[in-house]
């Protein structure tokens, strides 16, 4: 089963990051005010990034690894701007 890391932006421009075997219907809970606290207070605006991973505990390494960057270096990673994000 593949899972995915997501991160979403949300209303405030803050930045949640998650992981989910289907993001689709995790999208929908986020919407719901069901997906989290966090995207419960800070409303969920759009899907800014996805990334495909085989395994849950590689996506569970990444997801935790996204979850410590800055805001910064969160943007650079969903632009695609690799050389911002070495450089971060």
């Amino acid at each position: 089963m593949a899972w995915v890391v997501y991160m979403i932006e949300c209303l405030d421009g803050s930045i949640y990051t998650g992981m989910s075997s289907d993001v689709e219907r995790r999208w929908n809970e986020h919407n719901d005010v069901m997906g989290s606290k966090y995207t419960g207070s800070h409303r969920p605006v759009r899907l800014l990034w996805t990334e495909t991973h085989n395994d849950k505990e590689s996506a569970e390494r990444r997801e935790m690894q996204i979850k410590r960057w800055t805001h910064r270096k969160k943007l650079a990673l969903a632009s695609g701007d690799l050389a911002l994000l070495k450089r971060l």
